[in-house]
């Protein structure tokens, strides 16, 4: 069975979490359309603040976009891993996997959190966003619609 994966990363510092620089921030997407792409491949987006939030597309392995998939009886188990620990933000205990039927997708967004090791430089922060299809991808802008499931798992980044 097919899957789709789109992994969509958003960098910032402290910068852009306030005022005008918080609300362009918070105006960029979490999806995008599908490019033509490479079968077997992960779409990823990075969008980073020092480039104004400009998309740049690519590709990856899809073992190496940070989800569990696995197929069983006739469905997907979707699990991202959160990675790095150090990272985290406080969260309460993690949701259960997203069981996908064929046809059907999730959005997936965990946060990230990180300083320098001396404390000299700004806090830096990230918004990992995985939109994974199970089966036939009806159209190219499959996850411009609203998923199947949503789990936002953000913690606060203060």
């Amino acid at each position: 069975m097919d899957i789709t994966v789109q992994w969509v990363r958003t960098l910032w510092t402290k910068r852009s979490r306030g005022g005008p620089a918080a609300a362009r921030r918070n105006a960029v997407p979490v999806a995008f359309a599908l490019p033509d792409g490479v079968p077997g491949r992960a779409h990823t987006v990075r969008l980073h603040e020092w480039d104004d939030f400009t998309p740049r597309h690519g590709w990856a392995e899809p073992r190496r976009v940070g989800v569990e998939l696995r197929e069983r009886d006739g469905r997907l188990r979707v699990l991202p891993r959160v990675e790095p620990l150090y990272g985290q933000p406080p969260r309460p205990r993690r949701p259960p996997a997203v069981r996908l039927a064929p046809g059907e997708w999730v959005r997936w967004q965990l946060n990230y959190r990180f300083s320098s090791a001396a404390g000299m430089r700004d806090w830096t922060y990230w918004l990992d966003t995985f939109n994974i299809a199970y089966g036939e991808v009806p159209a190219a802008d499959v996850f411009l619609g609203t998923p199947d499931f949503h789990v936002d798992e953000q913690g606060p980044v203060r």
